[in-house]
């Protein structure tokens, strides 16, 4: 039985076509999350449902007294009020227990001083405490619009197993994609004005998803083939005489006006990078304190070339002061960091800096290049903005009118123009939708660069990540080898009885998953694409090592006697020597691997 209808309803906002007539039906204990590209209309179809804004047209029909509880993106709070006041007052009905359920929920989202004034928090505490009203509220419609932005790990596996135990409604929009596969039961995707749904959770939305698309394209090569038909039979002079004549004529007309199916415009990117000398970056015994906490205590580590290390730990353990320092804007009290001549770091901030709200998008990009280079020659700023989903009448319109999501997109290109060969990402999927997380995570893929990235996104550490350093204790950071499950299962082997039961249900969830990506190795190992295009060419790629150190080797001879030049091949001889050293390990890793996947299918 429907408890809300979304009747024929549209949405305009100036010239931009939100919704063009779209109707659905929500049914008791759904768990719905909303997907797009951002700027397809998440947000107003959240508000629009929560009755806090009108569709143009149509209409939004509730079941009489259903209660609705809405998480906006940015919450707004009453003057002097205090988080524990605040949160215990969003209860439809007090009771005596709801002041100690909601000092529970507030503690589980690590919001544990109650009696603080809520205009002294931070922005990402703010959103907890009003994340904490929402669930302490008992309605029968909860509307989370980003929930998991601003909390860490642990908080996003407890919320997790709140929603799927709660008995009511849950319609959310979030880039989490590992949350979207445990939550939800149901997939309501925005494109081009209209929605697709979909009973599935997020791996398996994917799937239908392309299935969809595949079976409109068919249809469109169908509708094609017969309009050349028809028009080589109209080109042939046929008079539209007789009734059948004229039936095939408008046939024609149908098929000429026939509508191509639409699909969305995915973000395409360059590798756009500078070279990289021996040197990278390293840190030497570095420490830092705010008063009396230490929140960097003796960190000792040279990052290596081409390397993906994820940061991870709870808020305020010091993630964001360790990028800082990396990235140069502050100092480490203690200890040294070094930064080779050639490096070239692109810092990509958790907040978005303050943009000019009359300066033109296409000029923002403009302020760093008009041309970039590329690995095939140079692309202009405005074909970038085209891959990045700002089509030309975008590009000349002002930044004030970019939602917040499209501004963090606009900023993140302008990091990735600037041609960096490190990159550091704090926080990159912060108001990101997933088709620009997901294309990010393929150009990371092909980046020939360093990359260190802050993230609470599990599904993004596990796609980037070759090396967790996690924040354990005052200012400690331990290495694990993997990615974000990786980590999960080291820690848990490490702290035998020490790990957290909502993290182990994350971890078994993602080993049961039949579309796990990364994990499940033990139970059915298998080349990861990445690791397949390797294992093809690794081979050739050490023959043309040993062909180049021979080559190298001659050149040594004939400079015997020119002291500068014999410096130069001798430094690229020894390069060239590290790099089969690298690809010989790497060969006798993958060989293993592929053995024992041969090894299964016995």
């Amino acid at each position: 039985m429907n408890i809300l209808n979304i009747e024929h309803v549209s949405k305009i906002f100036g010239e931009k076509i939100i919704f063009d007539d779209v109707s659905y039906g929500i049914h008791d204990g759904d768990k719905i999350g909303i997907i797009g590209i951002n700027g397809t209309g998440k947000t107003t179809i959240l508000k629009m449902i929560a009755g806090l804004e009108e569709p143009d047209e149509g209409q939004i029909i509730t079941q009489n007294g259903l209660r609705i509880t809405y998480l906006p993106q940015t919450p707004e709070f009453p003057p002097e009020a205090t988080i524990l006041d605040y949160v215990a007052d969003g209860k439809w009905q007090k009771d005596w227990a709801t002041a100690s359920e909601a000092a529970n929920v507030l503690n589980k989202l690590g919001i544990v001083n109650h009696e603080e004034k809520i205009q002294y928090l931070s922005g990402g505490q703010k959103k907890r405490v009003a994340l904490a009203r929402t669930l302490v509220n008992p309605a029968d419609v909860l509307i989370l619009d980003e929930p998991t932005n601003h909390i860490d790990n642990e908080m996003a596996s407890w919320l997790e197993d709140f929603l799927r135990k709660f008995r009511g409604v849950v319609i959310m929009v979030t880039h989490d994609r590992y949350f979207l596969d445990r939550v939800t039961n149901k997939i309501l995707e925005i494109s081009h004005g209209k929605l697709y749904s979909y009973e599935a959770n997020y791996s398996k939305f994917l799937e239908m998803k392309a299935q969809r698309e595949e079976m409109e394209m068919a249809s469109e090569r169908k509708r094609q083939s017969i309009l050349r038909m028809e028009l080589e039979w109209a080109k042939r002079g046929c008079r539209a005489r007789s009734t059948k004549q004229r039936a095939r004529l408008e046939r024609l007309e149908a098929l000429k006006n026939g509508t191509v199916p639409l699909r969305d415009q995915n973000v395409e990117l360059d590798s756009v990078e500078t070279r990289m000398g021996k040197k990278t970056i390293e840190l030497h015994h570095i420490s830092k304190k705010f008063g009396e906490k230490k929140v960097i205590d003796d960190f000792d580590y040279i990052i290596l070339r081409n390397q993906r290390l994820g940061i991870i730990g709870p808020n305020g353990c010091g993630k964001s002061t360790l990028m800082k320092m990396i990235a140069g804007v502050l100092e480490p009290d203690s200890g040294v960091i070094q930064w080779g001549d050639t490096i070239k770091i692109g810092y990509f901030a958790q907040e978005v800096p303050d943009m000019d709200k009359d300066q033109r998008v296409i000029d923002y990009i403009r302020e760093v290049a008009e041309y970039i280079p590329t690995r095939d020659g140079k692309i202009s700023a405005s074909m970038m903005l085209e891959r990045f989903l700002f089509d030309s009448a975008m590009q000349y319109t002002p930044i004030e009118k970019l939602s917040g999501g499209e501004k963090r997109r606009l900023y993140l290109l302008k990091v990735l123009m600037e041609a960096p060969n490190v990159l550091l990402l704090d926080e990159p999927s912060n108001d990101l939708d997933i088709p620009t997380l997901t294309i990010l995570e393929d150009y990371l893929d092909s980046f020939s660069g360093i990359v260190v990235a802050v993230s609470h996104d599990r599904y993004f550490l596990d796609n980037m990540a070759e090396r967790i350093f996690a924040f354990e204790g005052e200012g400690k950071l331990v290495q694990y080898e993997g990615g974000y499950t990786d980590y999960l299962e080291a820690y848990d082997r490490k702290h035998a009885g020490d790990f957290k039961e909502v993290d182990k249900s994350f971890a078994k969830d993602r080993k049961a998953s039949q579309n796990d990506w990364k994990q499940n190795r033990q139970e059915k190992l298998k080349f990861t694409f990445k690791e397949q295009k390797e294992f093809e060419t690794i081979d050739e790629d050490i023959a043309k090592l040993e062909e180049k150190i021979a080559a190298l080797e001659d050149d040594m001879m004939k400079n015997a006697t020119n002291s500068f030049k014999l410096k130069e091949i001798v430094e690229e001889k020894e390069e060239a020597e590290r790099q089969l050293e690298e690809k010989m390990d790497r060969w006798v890793y993958l060989n293993d691997l592929a053995e024992k996947i041969e090894a299964q299918k016995k």
